[in-house]
């Protein structure tokens, strides 16, 4: 499991946000059980977390003491798109969550093989889980995937300890047809009937 070190000073809530991202930093909170500590941290610490596909555990150090957690809502400006706030959620063995994890796939598709597209509609699947028995990544096998073919999320495999909390008839990935062979197949459908029809016209009458 991918940890990331978040180096954080502790904040009074009174202050305004506006006053601390002036001063070059990101306001945030971190909750979760008992726990309820407002504190500002920067954007050289938070942007491997904020900024990757990838799920990682964050390591939030205040007052020299650690706690692992995880993000759970980032806000970005409407126009520069520069973090304002993030939210991160306390995470302890025995309390379970709900996080995203990205999806991989395993295996090789034949319908990519003779051709065709692979398109992911989905990136991430939502689970609920243990601390302890948190992945980084979830998996999927692509390797019966045909042209025009789909796997769900009813074909991702997990173990019995994690639930997927999304519907499992979600698709997640297909193998699209591409234009060019669709073009080729269909000339080829309409040879084939001129072909049928020439020999039915030149076949002698009975």
């Amino acid at each position: 499991m991918n940890i990331v070190t978040v180096k954080c000073e502790k904040r009074d809530a009174n202050v305004k946000a506006s006053i601390i991202r002036k001063n070059g930093k990101i306001p945030a909170v971190l909750y979760g059980g008992d726990i309820s500590t407002n504190f500002t941290t920067t954007h050289n610490d938070v942007k491997s977390l904020i900024y990757t596909p990838d799920f990682k555990i964050a390591n939030i150090e205040i007052d020299g003491k650690p706690q692992k957690s995880i993000v759970k809502k980032v806000q970005f400006h409407p126009v520069t798109d520069a973090i304002q706030h993030i939210d991160f959620l306390a995470i302890e063995e025995g309390r379970k969550v709900k996080v995203e994890i990205p999806v991989r796939f395993k295996g090789v598709s034949p319908g990519v093989k003779s051709g065709g597209k692979l398109i992911q509609s989905m990136r991430k699947v939502e689970i609920k889980v243990d601390p302890k028995n948190l992945v980084s990544e979830l998996f999927i096998d692509i390797s019966q995937l045909e042209l025009g073919s789909v796997v769900k999320v009813k074909d991702i495999k997990v173990d019995e300890n994690i639930e997927i909390m999304v519907n499992e008839n979600i698709p997640v990935a297909g193998v699209e047809v591409p234009r060019a062979l669709k073009s080729a197949d269909a000339e080829a459908a309409e040879s084939e009937e001129g072909g049928v029809e020439a020999t039915e016209e030149a076949a002698p009458e009975a």
